[in-house]
């Protein structure tokens, strides 16, 4: 009996070594550039947004090589990355169109929203070359009768101000601002 017990104290000991081993997680948001206005103007809702299927994970994604792609096991999105793309983008879209009147999906109801903004993420990742990328399709619906205005895509990449996750997630940030004025300039 003894000798069982201290078999067990030995295997405790050697699981809580194992797990104090373990790299920490750290976890990660994507950012707007600044609190979106208070109060009316444009209606306007941000979603649904759509990922390419290597995104859709909670870990943070960055290419390699070519066409080889890495998975940051300990650096993961701090939620749903759909979920908090649609929220930065609608924090953006509002300041540069200067409304506090933007949801993102899903919402009540379409007869309350003048347009309405989908999203495709094609591409959102980090490079060894010390860029973030960001290759995007949008569609904006009038709303209610859900009739298509207009559908573009946008590419571009974001040089990396330091090393480390943090500075991927905020060059991806950085991104997210740069589509907004695209979509913007669209909705003037």
């Amino acid at each position: 009996m003894l000798r069982s017990l201290l078999k067990l104290g030995v295997l405790g000991l050697l699981s809580v070594q194992l797990f104090s081993c373990a790299p920490a997680k750290s976890f990660y948001v994507l950012t707007p550039e600044g609190p979106a206005p208070s109060g009316g103007g444009m209606s306007l809702g941000v979603g649904p947004v759509s990922l390419a299927s290597y995104l859709d994970r909670a870990n943070l994604v960055f290419q390699e090589s070519g066409n080889r792609m890495g998975v940051a096991e300990s650096h993961r999105w701090a939620g749903d990355l759909e979920e908090n793309i649609a929220r930065v983008t609608a924090t953006n879209l509002g300041r540069r169109l200067g409304t506090g009147n933007v949801r993102t999906y899903p919402w009540g109801s379409d007869s309350d929203l003048r347009y309405q903004v989908s999203l495709d993420i094609r591409q959102l990742h980090g490079t060894a070359d010390g860029e973030a990328v960001l290759e995007a399709a949008w569609r904006v619906y009038s709303l209610p009768d859900r009739r298509m205005v207009t559908s573009k895509s946008w590419s571009g990449s974001e040089p990396l101000k330091a090393d480390g996750y943090d500075e991927v997630a905020a060059a991806q940030s950085r991104l997210l601002a740069r589509l907004a004025t695209e979509i913007a300039a669209t909705l003037r």
